[in-house]
């Protein structure tokens, strides 16, 4: 141990889970504390990683914090996260910050702060690479001279900005790729969003009128619990990833161009099908589709399975999951093209239905490589008679059919 160089000393540190341990190991010896003060990179403070965090007064935690990072002078990480902690004073906060402008690429802050200021004035904007801000304001942002010519990702989270804020700080951010923005405060009912190096967007817990993203390279979108009327993406055609999950939008447009969709993965969502499906009908190298929990919007629309077989050719995974009724049970099986690419099927209901049995039955005989079955189901806590009937039959057609399809593995989830 005594012939290691102090460089991967210091490396062995920042890999260290908690500011805690790390300082305890660095304890080892000189060179150990040596490797501490000119080579750690990695600092966190997370009120999970122990317990007597939540024991100290807030002003001992801030003195705590202050005298373990004065105490190195190459940190690149710092993380700092404490759910019980109110607020901390504005003072400390600015001093980590202005100590570490000139070696930080990445901070990770989630506490309050009295009085507030502006993080982005504090930070070393260089180097950094990824800014994740939580219950916290941007305020006043100058694109003239607050520049973050690295940074790569950022992420705020209840954090309280207004949409010109937003915009002029993504112009400040030349090689943005990842972008986070869940329940932010903003006063204003319309947001545009515009930034020609973003890759992936998430937008989580947000309530607008309008909303327009336009990203010319945008690869990924995750849309989450949000309610919007207007939903718009302009883009050149390169999304691969989108997922929408308990999101309610009237009008909701990604563009025409999805040939290069892989991934489609919509939960709790109502859907116009046939507009739906013309958004994502030329997406012929999709791989996986997941229609979870979906409600159609016209109760005589169906997703019919002939036109995924048709369409979507590549497909591996697919996971389905809706209401069930006699009529559109037959309509949607209809035809008698094969899913020949699919290995993982993956079925759920949200209501027991007597016609999931069938489903199963024909959906399985319509993918002939199958390789893995997931039943996913909610199983209330009260059951009528008739209901627990409907799941032994359930039960009863999945033995059955298990012994037919022996070479396919099957996973239950129930909830």
């Amino acid at each position: 141990m005594e012939h290691l160089p102090v460089e991967v000393i210091g490396n062995i540190l920042s890999h260290l889970r908690g500011a805690r341990d790390a300082v305890i190991a660095s304890a080892t010896c000189k060179k150990w504390r040596k490797a501490w003060r000119n080579h750690l990179h990695t600092l966190s403070f997370d009120s999970d990683d122990w317990p007597v965090y939540h024991d100290l007064t807030t002003s001992r935690l801030e003195i705590l914090i202050t005298q373990t990072i004065f105490q190195t002078t190459a940190l690149q990480h710092l993380a700092i996260s404490m759910d019980e902690v109110e607020e901390f004073s504005a003072a400390p906060v600015m001093a980590w910050l202005m100590y570490t402008r000139e070696t930080l690429r990445q901070l990770h802050y989630n506490v309050k702060t009295t009085p507030i200021f502006n993080i982005i004035e504090k930070c070393g904007r260089q180097k950094l690479e990824v800014l994740a801000l939580a219950h916290n304001s941007i305020t006043g942002v100058e694109p003239s001279y607050q520049k973050f010519p690295c940074l790569k990702s950022l992420s705020l989270s209840h954090v309280s900005i207004s949409t010109l804020d937003l915009s002029l700080l993504l112009t400040t951010c030349p090689k943005l790729e990842k972008l986070a923005l869940i329940s932010p405060d903003i006063s204003m009912s319309d947001m545009e969003v515009s930034s020609s190096s973003l890759r992936d967007i998430h937008v989580e817990a947000i309530s607008l009128d309008k909303f327009i993203l336009e990203a010319d390279n945008l690869e990924a979108m995750h849309l989450k619990d949000c309610t919007l009327e207007l939903f718009e993406v302009v883009s050149k055609g390169a999304l691969r990833v989108l997922r929408i999950d308990d999101v309610s939008v009237i009008h909701l447009d990604i563009g025409e161009n999805m040939e290069n969709l892989e991934v489609v993965d919509v939960c709790n969502f109502t859907i116009l099908w046939p507009k739906f499906y013309h958004m994502i009908s030329k997406s012929s190298k999709l791989r996986k589709l997941r229609l979870w929990g979906v409600v159609f919007d016209d109760d005589e629309e169906v997703m019919d399975l002939e036109t995924i077989c048709m369409c979507f050719p590549w497909l591996s995974h697919l996971s389905l999951c809706y209401d069930l009724k006699d009529g559109t049970l037959q309509h949607s099986l209809q035809g008698s093209s094969h899913l020949l690419n699919v290995v993982v099927l993956e079925l759920g209901w949200s209501v027991v239905s007597e016609f999931f049995s069938e489903w199963m039955e024909k959906l399985l005989g319509r993918c002939p490589n199958l390789k893995k079955l997931i039943i996913c189901g909610v199983v209330s806590e009260v059951k009528t008679h008739e209901e627990c009937q409907t799941l032994a039959s359930i039960t009863l057609s999945l033995v059955q059919l298990m012994r037919k399809y022996r070479h396919v593995e099957v996973q239950f989830e129930y909830e």
